[in-house]
């Protein structure tokens, strides 16, 4: 009986107490709005509102429709979240390193929800090495890690590329000659070996300062001038800088990609999939290395 269009611009005409400013805010000419509130002052068989030159003011019939109006409109968005909502369920059992979820995956993962909402997602934090473990194992569907370019069995998806760089507290400087201090994840924690090579590769000793599994217990280390880290350039752990230094000015590039348990992903685990992919430069913040 009552157009949706036509309550919203009566709705906008009380709020503004004007046409003119209704039109503006609806991005609607003024005599639109008018023909609006006309026909639903036609639809209701009820003068609305009262106007003049100077002023728009509800009648009893406009207060009794305002409250009708908002509660019709209400009615019509909950239908359209209710049948454009997907009809995707099931679980998935997603992990991320450490590093990805400190940035903008949290995000992208509330958007994925929300486009998604009956499907169940469990989330678990772990390094890249334990995530593929555990995706090994049968205990995850998707895991979101690093790896080497062109590493591993599987054929995983990549997200992007970038490059693993040597950081520190920000004037941090290496003392000469003596062994490089090194804050670390524990075995076999891909940048650890990284770095270790790296440091061989530039005939450089090094001793290990700090070992934790946790990269804010990494981070504070480092921001302690204890040592420095390995970590992806595009990502830095918030405070630190790169180590500028000729021969340790990088270990190389590092992939991140999505790995999946099955061959053929189940329908939420492809959206998923395709929803982190799809928002790749917002995962990665920082310059690019390609």
């Amino acid at each position: 009986m009552f157009d949706p269009t036509h309550l919203r611009s009566f709705l906008a005409v009380e709020s503004t107490r004007s046409f003119t400013a209704a039109g503006r805010r609806l991005g609607l000419r003024q005599s639109t709005v008018s023909q609006h509130v006309a026909k639903l002052e036609t639809a209701a068989g009820r003068r609305l509102l009262l106007r003049d030159t100077h002023s728009v003011e509800l009648t009893a019939d406009g207060a009794a429709m305002l409250g009708f109006a908002r509660e019709i409109l209400e009615r019509e968005e909950a239908a359209q979240r209710y049948f454009s909502e997907s009809t995707l369920r099931g679980r998935v059992r997603f992990g991320a390193s450490e590093d990805l979820v400190l940035h903008e995956l949290p995000a992208v993962l509330a958007e994925f929800r929300r486009d998604h909402p009956r499907v169940d997602l469990e989330l678990t934090v772990a390094l890249s090495e334990d995530l593929n473990q555990l995706l090994a194992d049968g205990h995850l569907d998707i895991a979101f890690g690093k790896q080497r370019p062109g590493a591993g069995n599987r054929d995983p998806r990549l997200v992007f590329t970038d490059e693993l760089v040597l950081h520190s507290a920000p004037g941090f400087v290496l003392d000469e000659g003596e062994p490089i201090p090194f804050v670390t994840y524990p075995p076999p924690a891909l940048t650890r070996a990284i770095a270790l090579e790296l440091f061989r590769r530039s005939g450089m000793s090094h001793r290990i300062t700090c070992t934790s599994d946790s990269l804010n217990g990494l981070r504070a280390a480092a921001l302690a001038g204890m040592g420095v880290i390995l970590h992806a350039a595009g990502m830095p752990p918030e405070g630190l800088v790169p180590l500028e230094h000729p021969r340790l000015a990088s270990a190389g590039p590092i992939d991140v990609v999505l790995s999946t348990r099955r061959s053929v992903p189940s329908a939420p685990e492809e959206a998923l999939v395709r929803a982190i992919r799809a928002n790749a430069d917002r995962l990665r913040p920082g310059p690019r290395t390609r």
